[in-house]
């Protein structure tokens, strides 16, 4: 028998590691991140398994262009803290990434070991380096280019936002932020429960990028209490708007104005930021139902239904109109819902919310459905069966259908074009709007979608108002890749 011919680069096949967190019992009980991280040892073993592509596909498949196979090798090497500077060279926000974006969709998704095992854990890795830097005190603040003189406003501090501030600051521009809430991070700290994401990691991104020079204003609402020709009219050169999609939507059902009827975005907000879960200590109080159900089937469903349970819920419901197949939220959000004793009702559509005599919900009537042919987003459309509707006990209702912008600064910024639903029209590339001098990206332009997405599109504004002030292009091209290649 002849010895099997190695190709160039081939490793020793290793597991993908797996990461340690709290168990579903005790974590139901606090509010503290479920996932524990990697050890250094599990970080070197895993970061070993990257096969180092020629043409690594992992790169095509990063809304920030962040060098993986770069960044992989340094863990793999030792240097953590390398590895993290490494990430820092294209994205500012690593420990958030690590965290919330869904990599196995993207970077992980394109991975040449897939086809024949688990891909690299290219999120758990990025968390790893960039948690090693802020706990050691290694944080590096990069050298910036000389001061421009010119000077940008950044509505929102998002991920879209905190991104272009980073980027444009270490550009050297004057970067001033805007923001509506009494915190920075926007969806970071009102939407996402500390338990995926801690709110130390997003203050500690906040400073992170305070030291490079860029400015907060908190509790000033562009469109209200400034507008977006007052910005102007204070010397800014160009502008970027990533505000988000914040304005939630409803089911438009009978009951639906009942108490204890919630959006998911006053649910979680009142939860995460404003710590109504520490309620008396915090003074937000919020209705902590025995039976709760979410609809929905998103990330924000998911968030929902596990932050009921860690208020107190006997029964923590998702009522998905749909099957389980085509649930949009990850497949981590999905499981550690599921571990927890979230109960998922498929193929199920509330059609009326039902309340008592004093105006509190007692349940609601729902209609079983049935998957017909594929709609515009290629999931397959439900239908309702008829004759199958049945009454659903719960105390509490959580409407997680999604959001949509606010309308306030387009209302009162003439001339700035928006689609039919409210989000701002602008260039895919560059973010560039209807109106001169003014960009736009994230949820607002798009409306409710990742973080990365969100942070990618402020990347590329960020280049494209570079270009605008000074005529230097610094847009990175993405690495073309044919579907033949995997290595």
């Amino acid at each position: 028998m002849t010895e099997e011919k190695k190709k160039p680069g081939k490793k020793p096949k290793v597991p993908r590691q797996k990461m340690a967190e709290q168990k579903p019992e005790d974590r139901v009980k606090n509010f503290n991140e479920v996932p524990f991280g990697f050890t250094l040892e599990q970080a070197m073993i895993e970061a070993g398994r990257c096969l180092q592509c020629k043409k690594p596909k992992c790169i095509a498949g990063c809304p920030v262009n962040i060098d993986i196979p770069g960044f992989l090798k340094l863990i793999e090497e030792g240097k953590i803290i390398e590895a993290a500077w490494k990430i820092k060279e294209q994205n500012s926000l690593p420990a958030i990434c690590g965290r919330v974006c869904p990599q196995e969709t993207q970077c992980e998704e394109l991975c040449v070991l897939s086809k024949r095992e688990k891909p690299v854990s290219i999120g758990y890795l990025e968390r790893y380096v960039a948690d090693a830097e802020r706990e050691k005190g290694e944080v590096k603040i990069p050298e910036k280019r000389p001061a421009t003189g010119k000077k940008v406003a950044i509505v929102g501090s998002g991920p879209a936002g905190l991104t272009v501030a980073g980027e444009i600051s270490k550009l050297g521009h004057e970067v001033n932020i805007f923001e509506a809430l009494h915190e920075s991070g926007g969806v970071l700290v009102y939407g996402i429960p500390e338990f995926r994401l801690p709110k130390a990691i997003v203050r500690a991104e906040v400073e992170y990028l305070k030291a490079l020079g860029v400015k907060i204003e908190r509790d000033v609402v562009v469109g209200l209490t400034v507008s977006i020709d007052d910005l102007f009219a204070q010397g800014f050169n160009a502008m970027f708007i990533g505000a988000g999609a914040g304005l939630p939507q409803f089911m438009n059902v009978p009951g639906e104005d009942l108490n204890g009827v919630y959006s998911a975005n006053e649910f979680l907000t009142r939860n995460n930021l404003m710590r109504a879960y520490q309620f008396p200590n915090y003074d937000t109080p919020i209705l902590r139902g025995k039976k709760v159900a979410t609809i929905g089937g998103g990330n924000v469903a998911m968030d929902s239904a596990r932050t009921a349970l860690r208020l107190g819920a006997e029964k923590s419901y998702i009522v998905y109109r749909r099957s389980r197949t085509e649930l949009p939220a990850r497949l981590d959000e999905i499981e550690h819902a599921e571990q927890e004793g979230v109960e998922f009702n498929f193929l199920t559509l509330p059609v009326a919310v039902l309340g008592n005599e004093k105006g509190y919900v007692r349940g609601f009537i729902c209609q079983r459905m049935e998957l017909g042919e594929p709609d515009d987003s290629g999931r397959r459309r439900p239908v309702p069966i008829k004759g199958s509707e049945f009454e659903m006990p719960v105390d509490v209702v959580v409407v997680a259908i999604g959001n949509r912008p606010n309308p306030l600064i387009p209302k009162h910024t003439p001339g700035l074009a928006t689609q039919k639903w409210g989000g701002i029209i602008a260039d895919e590339a560059t973010g560039k709007t209807s109106k001169d001098h003014i960009y736009a990206g994230g949820d607002i332009v798009t409306g409710a979608a990742t973080v990365i997405l969100a942070m990618g599109a402020g990347k590329n504004a960020a280049y494209a108002i570079h270009k605008e002030l000074t005529g230097e292009d610094l847009a990175p091209k993405k690495p073309e890749v044919s579907a033949g290649d995997d290595e």
